[in-house]
């Protein structure tokens, strides 16, 4: 779990690289079960991220880190209150 905590960490710095995620959040909801959310202001965004250097990496360590291959749900936010 420590590796994939690691991972993801690491990740912050290359999502920072990409001007179109406008958030990036790695998270942990249990012991051995991790996410990544992110935003993007529009589809054009979205697509560069998931062809971009995070999806990269993850496609390449996916074996390594994860019992099963990680699953990408592409979602639209309906409502949302930020700062």
């Amino acid at each position: 779990e420590e590796d994939v905590a690691n991972f993801l960490r690491t990740g912050l710095s290359l999502v920072e690289e990409e001007p179109a995620t406008t958030a990036w959040f790695a998270i942990q909801m249990g012991p051995t079960t991790f996410g990544i959310f992110d935003a993007f202001p529009g589809e054009e965004g979205r697509q560069a991220h998931l062809a971009g250097k995070v999806a990269a990496a993850l496609k390449e360590k996916a074996s390594e880190l994860f019992a099963q291959p990680p699953a990408i749900e592409q979602v639209d936010v309906l409502a949302a209150k930020l700062p």
